[in-house]
């Protein structure tokens, strides 16, 4: 188990099954409903329609609904006004994005959708992306 703190790569998936679960079970445990949950936890996966136009609009778009900044803000704002349907919702979100980090679906690059920052859809062990990182190393 310790072996996985020597890999960023498999650190930052264990991290999204982390959110994923810390987030599902507070949804469980609020007593949310499951109607709910099922009928919006696709909804961040909508801005994959921004790759119809380019694949800089399409990484731009994914970012902004898959990264935490979002949902955490819409939670501050459920837990300072206590609106429980926000509260809901930013949970629902943080499952999203935990099980696509737990995937290894990370954020994208504009070099085109399987370019991510957990390395390259599709490639076994989580390779390096090489020239794709912005160091470019």
């Amino acid at each position: 188990m310790l072996s996985v703190f020597k890999k960023p790569i498999a650190l930052l998936k264990l991290e999204g099954l982390a959110v994923f679960l810390l987030a599902l079970v507070i949804y469980w445990q609020q007593s949310f409903g499951w109607t709910l949950f099922l009928s919006t936890i696709l909804l961040p996966d909508l801005a994959l329609l921004g790759y119809l136009v380019n694949a800089r609009v399409g990484a731009t778009a994914y970012n902004f609904t898959h990264s935490k900044v979002l949902p955490s803000a819409l939670a501050v704002v459920a837990i300072v006004t206590g609106n429980a349907l926000f509260s809901a919702l930013a949970l629902i979100w943080f499952v999203h994005i935990g099980v696509d980090r737990m995937l290894g679906y990370g954020l994208k690059y504009p070099e085109g959708f399987k370019v991510t920052h957990l390395g390259t859809i599709g490639q076994m062990g989580g390779e390096p992306r090489g020239s794709y990182l912005p160091c470019g190393k």
